[in-house]
């Protein structure tokens, strides 16, 4: 069933997606209480003054969610869009140079690739200093090598086609063939992993805020509210339950997005064909 060519699901996703950043966008309008104002008694009930409830320390918790939603989706995105710079020009300029530039770059890459990703940025982050640009900064060095990853895969059999060739014997040179020739091309599967790297992303940061290394009080996140309010669930309190149950959605929903605009390309490609 589709409405006006797309499908259910991608309404769906494209609804979830919208509502996160609508919060993200205009939190300061939307939320009836500051981010970190302590309005009421711990963990009071959802309705009445507060539609979600209260956290640990009587914080409005609809309030929090909606900030929590500006930080989560800017650093995740932050981060998705620095290891999508760095990971594809070092892919695409390891798949033109070949030889030994190729090596060094592709064996660097399986190293980083071969430490926990988890493990790795709790090691880093601890020893360095709490700062959001910080946490941006190495979410993305690690993310970047997946992103190596499939762009090496992808500029390599682009490299190797008549037009690449042309531009070569033409005298052009490595920029020129890297931004016109291969990334146009490629397009398509990157802006596919674009989506899944940052629905990632957001899983990530809210692991690392859940562990306490991500980003800090009193900044909300929902990986961090997860972290508040644990101890609650013992009480039959959901607190904790709601930002976990949005993170759930934000990522559900940029997967369903994702995967309509995976398939819609793939048919347009097999119509052109």
């Amino acid at each position: 069933m589709t409405a006006r060519g797309i499908p259910v699901g991608a309404w769906i996703g494209l609804a979830g997606v919208g509502l996160a950043l609508v919060c993200a966008a205009f939190a300061p309008w939307l939320a009836p209480y500051g981010e970190s104002e302590i309005v009421g008694d711990i963990w009071q009930p959802v309705g009445g003054d507060f539609v979600l409830g209260t956290d640990n320390i009587g914080r409005d918790l609809l309030s929090r969610m909606i900030y929590g939603a500006r930080t989560t989706i800017f650093v995740a995105m932050a981060a998705t869009l620095l290891s999508f710079s760095l990971g594809t020009l070092l892919s695409f300029t390891a798949a033109v140079l070949r030889g030994w530039p190729d090596q060094a770059l592709s064996r660097l890459n399986d190293l980083m690739m071969s430490i926990p990703t988890l493990i790795f940025a709790l090691v880093v982050l601890a020893v360095l200093p709490q700062e959001m640009w910080i946490l941006i900064l190495v979410m993305a060095v690690l993310d970047s090598t997946r992103v190596f990853r499939l762009g090496r895969a992808v500029a390599v059999d682009i490299a190797v086609m008549d037009f690449v060739e042309a531009a070569r014997l033409r005298g052009e040179g490595t920029v020129w063939i890297i931004f016109r020739e291969i990334l146009p091309n490629a397009l398509t599967p990157l802006l596919a992993e674009f989506g899944l790297r940052f629905a990632f992303s957001i899983l990530f940061l809210s692991t690392l805020s859940f562990l306490g290394l991500g980003i800090q009080p009193p900044a909300a996140d929902w990986g961090g509210m997860v972290r508040d309010n644990k101890d609650g669930i013992i009480f039959g309190i959901p607190a904790a339950l709601i930002p976990g149950a949005a993170i759930a959605v934000l990522t559900v929903s940029i997967n369903l997005v994702v995967d309509w605009l995976s398939n819609r390309t793939a048919s347009l490609k097999g119509g052109r064909s």
